[in-house]
């Protein structure tokens, strides 16, 4: 993977790329570094987590553990303050007592992480899971669900906050309405008042305050939080 990223950034043809997804043990620090020092390479990644709690870690035959992960997001930050990163998570894998699930929120809790992407856990045939024990009620999950999700509306609108003031890049992609639609190389949402010549083009920006749609999240928050 290093080597392929090596060669994509001498491509002439496109000027910027993302790494969607890329599991933390694979995620070197010799990555990380070629990233920081890229001029094509976006500072945004997407890190699958699925649990804070080492011992569902170990049951889900998961190649890290939370120091890893913790290592990997540090040096990220280091090198990468404004860097958005995303956390893909399980909820209600089995043996995911209580106790354990409140490991996954204070953990990521503790880490400067961007937003969430939550799965609610479901059987899949031909599986080890689902003969396991301790199968977590549909109901739990969804509740455990929900609570992650509110947790992933807060940091979000943290992370917005924290860039008021950023300087960067927008590559415009679409028009909503009356305004073009286009993403910082860290992953904020910008838009201006369209216009047609600015689409599919790169941008110097300065993020100068939160627009309507991230400051509703406040609101999505508590109605999320008001629903039983």
């Amino acid at each position: 993977f290093y080597q392929l990223i090596n060669e994509l950034e001498e491509l002439n043809s496109i000027s910027r790329f993302r790494i969607s997804s890329i599991e933390p043990d694979l995620l070197s620090k010799e990555i990380i570094e070629f990233i920081n020092s890229s001029d094509k390479f976006v500072p945004h990644f997407h890190i699958p987590l699925q649990s804070g709690s080492n011992f569902l870690l170990k049951k889900m035959r998961r190649k890290y553990n939370t120091d890893l992960y913790s290592s990997r997001i540090e040096l990220i930050k280091k090198l990468m303050p404004h860097a958005c990163i995303g956390v893909d998570l399980i909820v209600g894998f089995p043996g995911e007592t209580a106790e354990e699930f409140n490991k996954t929120i204070d953990y990521i809790k503790s880490l400067p992480v961007s937003y969430l992407h939550v799965f609610t856990y479901s059987e899949r045939a031909n599986t080890n899971a689902p003969k396991m024990n301790e199968i977590v009620p549909m109901e739990i999950r969804r509740k455990r669900s929900k609570q992650l999700r509110i947790l992933s509306l807060n940091l979000k609108l943290q992370f917005y906050n924290e860039n008021i003031g950023y300087k960067g890049k927008v590559l415009f992609e679409s028009k909503e309405d009356n305004f073009l639609i286009g993403f910082t190389e860290n992953y904020l949402k910008v838009k201006i008042p369209f216009e047609e010549n600015k689409i599919n083009t790169i941008q110097k920006v300065r993020i100068e305050k939160i627009s309507s749609d991230i400051e509703a999240y406040g609101s999505l928050i508590k109605e999320l939080e008001l629903v039983k």
